[in-house]
């Protein structure tokens, strides 16, 4: 390789050798992303009754599908979560940064009853819409087995764009607008 060698060249010299690595790379983020969401099912979103936390302090029973109508035409993130959680906690800012701009309905997964749900969502200052989930039968309705998992109902009551773990603000909208786009 000489100076006269185009740069397109040189840098293609230097990346092919790792090619090989970032495919191995690439393979096992998606099974391990495949596997980790196997449980979500696939098709309409299931009909989840539930208490509801609105962000001024006020409660309410409803459903998944009366909170979407609320939306309607767009499709809405579910941030599943628990009070115990620390990736969950360090997640906090992407969720308040996207329902910002976006529904997000987050569920609190067995993190107790109505009143300690309330009082972590005060004491973090999380004015999210928030579904009580003390016993994990949400979580369990839309295939969550961890937290966090972020789904995405889309505007005809489709599940889609599941992940779990730790989801970047980013992929949150990434998700938010493929799910809007198609």
């Amino acid at each position: 390789m000489t100076h006269n060698t185009p740069i397109f060249e040189r840098l293609w010299l230097r990346v092919r050798p790792h090619l090989g690595t970032v495919a191995i790379a690439l393979a096992v983020f998606a099974g391990v992303h495949l596997w980790q969401t196997r449980d979500v099912p696939s098709g309409s979103a299931p009909e989840l009754a539930f208490v509801l936390l609105s962000p001024d302090g006020s409660r309410a029973e409803t459903t998944l599908a009366q909170w979407r109508a609320q939306y309607p035409g767009q499709a809405v993130g579910i941030h599943v979560w628990a009070e115990w959680c620390p990736i969950c906690k360090a997640e906090e800012h992407n969720v308040h940064r996207v329902a910002a701009d976006h529904p997000v309905l987050t569920i609190a997964m067995q993190s107790g009853p109505a009143d300690m749900v309330a009082n972590v969502l005060n004491k973090r200052q999380m004015p999210w819409w928030t579904a009580v989930d003390d016993r994990g039968e949400l979580a369990r309705a839309l295939g969550v087995k961890a937290v966090p998992s972020f789904l995405v109902v889309d505007a005809q009551g489709q599940l889609r764009g599941a992940s779990v773990g730790y989801t970047s603000e980013i992929g949150m909208r990434w998700r938010l607008w493929w799910a809007n786009a198609f």
